[in-house]
């Protein structure tokens, strides 16, 4: 039996260099949870672990059937209330928005193949046999970001908002709007690997101008 190695068959989206630079980034299907405060919580884990849980119960379901694929790596959106934090914008909002406000989509993506009722049956038996209560609130989320600005961000989260104030000037000198939520792919397992090791793409969707 093949194995889908998603991070290998859709390899430019899980690859960025270390500067800006303008993409296009094809529509995709996820499993997915929302969320909301400071991720360092442990409501932040809790839902990790339910996305984790729910797709490789999948996975394995799956397999069974002749369609086994690996479970690629973890990602998330982040946003919060712009009428709040009014005044804050650019490299400015990992600093001055509290972490509390955080809203998040936290995403794992899934092969096309993957249907509503595989996610059913799988979220049923998280629930029963592994007692991960927010596996209930793992959905398919069809996400379909057009072009983009990215970045791979080589180092610790603290030090994001030095990547980000290149993508803003990028964006400013080519006149992009943005258009949707921060996007994060984390590359490196945050809970094992040293911070000034991690690598995560930074992606910001944005409009290109008419004219």
């Amino acid at each position: 039996m093949n194995k889908l190695d998603l991070t290998k068959y859709y390899k430019s989206y899980y690859t960025a260099k270390p500067i800006p630079e303008l993409v296009e980034v094809e529509p995709a299907r996820f499993l997915s949870i929302l969320g909301e405060g400071d991720p360092s919580e442990p409501a932040f884990a809790e839902h990790i672990q339910a996305l984790y849980s729910t797709a490789y119960t999948l996975k394995f379901a799956l397999k069974a059937q002749g369609q086994d694929f690996g479970v690629p790596k973890l990602e998330g959106q982040w946003w919060f209330d712009e009428e709040k934090y009014l005044e804050v914008s650019g490299q400015q909002v990992p600093l001055r928005v509290s972490r509390s406000d955080w809203k998040y989509r936290l995403l794992i993506r899934m092969p096309d193949f993957v249907t509503a009722e595989d996610l059913e049956a799988a979220r049923r038996v998280v629930l029963a046999k592994k007692k991960v209560p927010l596996a209930e609130a793992v959905t398919l989320h069809e996400m379909a970001e057009g072009t983009c600005i990215q970045m791979l961000h080589l180092g610790p989260f603290a030090t994001e908002p030095e990547s980000l104030q290149q993508i803003l000037r990028f964006a400013q000198e080519h006149r992009l709007a943005k258009n949707g939520p921060h996007h994060e792919i984390y590359l490196s397992d945050f809970t094992k690997t040293p911070p000034e090791k991690l690598k995560t793409i930074l992606r910001e969707p944005v409009k290109v101008p008419t004219s």
